[in-house]
């Protein structure tokens, strides 16, 4: 069972922390690449996870449809860049991988800070989703989100 009991959450409207981190390829991305575009910026805990890897095969499998409606999609964990294309080799990704070690973009977006995990508190990767249109915005946000089946309820959202 885990909780989240952060309050930095963002809400739909506010402007989408900006950031530059490293992908999988060992380049640079910034969220301001994607400005004009809509781009779908999940979040989670562990490249190569039982969890982690379904929802992340999930986004892959769904990334047609995504991408018909003009949404590009991000993924965003602690894990060094060489887990991370470790991660999109084995299980064939098709989309960036970012690469946050020290949790800055984590935190601004409210997706790292104490949970309750079966009972316990401790600190860690809130599993999340933002939906940033073209102007930056956030257009749609997910904390304490499932792994299995998440990615189904993101698309009935937003397509």
């Amino acid at each position: 069972m885990l909780a989240c009991m952060t309050d930095n959450r963002l809400a739909v409207g506010d402007t989408a922390p900006d950031f530059t981190l490293t992908d999988d390829r060992g380049h640079s991305v910034s969220l301001h690449d994607y400005r004009g575009r809509k781009v779908l910026v999940y979040f989670y805990p562990r490249a190569d996870t039982p969890g982690c890897t379904t929802e992340a095969c999930d986004f892959r499998d769904s990334l047609a449809p995504l991408n018909d409606a003009g949404v590009d999609v991000l993924g965003i964990s602690p894990d060094p860049v060489e887990k991370l294309a470790s991660f999109r080799d084995n299980h064939d990704l098709t989309f960036p991988l970012l690469s946050d070690p020290d949790k800055t973009v984590l935190s601004a977006y409210g997706a790292f800070g104490e949970k309750k995990n079966y009972g316990r508190v401790v600190q860690g990767v809130i599993r999340s989703t933002f939906l940033v249109d073209e102007e930056g915005k956030i257009a749609l946000a997910r904390y304490n989100v499932k792994a299995t089946g998440h990615v189904a309820r993101i698309l009935k959202d937003i397509l």
